[in-house]
């Protein structure tokens, strides 16, 4: 079995585990985001599908049923804009990371490996819970 294979064979159960039929679209929905290195935008997603010939509504559809079992996260960085991005299924953990936003350009990366400290979770868990930690700046192509 070729790697491919096996990626679409874990992409398809993952969605089936979470309670949803493995679609056309939403297999390949989260094969794009499992791929991408930043949350992408809706018209992102429907542009990265356009050889796949999934139109706009269907796209739509994919990312907030997969959204609403956990499958990937929607977030919203300030813009009204949802982007969504896969859940990583090897981190059991995986509740979120902080991301960076160029108040330039508008690109989102994601910082990953940032993380808040004890004394900073303490602090914060004292007036409630961190859902999300959004850095803007400048990103190196615009600085």
């Amino acid at each position: 079995m070729s790697q491919h294979d096996e990626s679409l064979d874990l992409v398809k159960q993952a969605i089936r585990d979470a309670g949803l039929r493995a679609t056309p679209a939403r297999i390949a929905t989260l094969q794009l985001l499992r791929r991408s290195s930043q949350p992408l935008t809706h018209s992102a997603v429907v542009e990265g599908l356009a050889d796949v010939n999934v139109d706009k509504a269907t796209v739509f559809r994919s990312l907030n049923d997969m959204a609403e079992v956990k499958l990937v996260r929607r977030t919203q960085v300030g813009d009204h804009v949802w982007r969504f991005e896969a859940i990583d299924p090897n981190d059991e953990h995986d509740t979120g990371h902080p991301h960076f936003l160029c108040v330039d350009c508008g690109t989102v990366s994601c910082l990953s490996d940032v993380k808040l400290t004890a004394g900073s979770q303490r602090a914060s868990e004292a007036v409630g819970e961190v859902t999300q930690i959004l850095l803007q700046g400048h990103c190196n192509d615009c600085k």
